[in-house]
């Protein structure tokens, strides 16, 4: 949130409806993009380990 509401200064709206590759993108000149996007495996392990919602609803 940090690199795109201050470094790129974009809109709270601009910001939440950019994708993860436009917000890559537009960090690149700046360097600010590393790595690679997770596995699907470890994506998995992390939304069982962090859910959004409370699963005993």
């Amino acid at each position: 949130m940090q690199a795109g509401l201050g470094l790129l200064r974009l809109s709270p709206r601009a910001f939440w409806t950019a994708t993860p590759r436009e917000l890559a993108a537009a960090l690149a000149p700046f360097g600010a993009v590393t790595g690679e996007a997770p596995e699907r495996a470890a994506l998995a392990a992390l939304m069982r380990r962090f859910p959004d919602r409370d699963s005993s609803n």
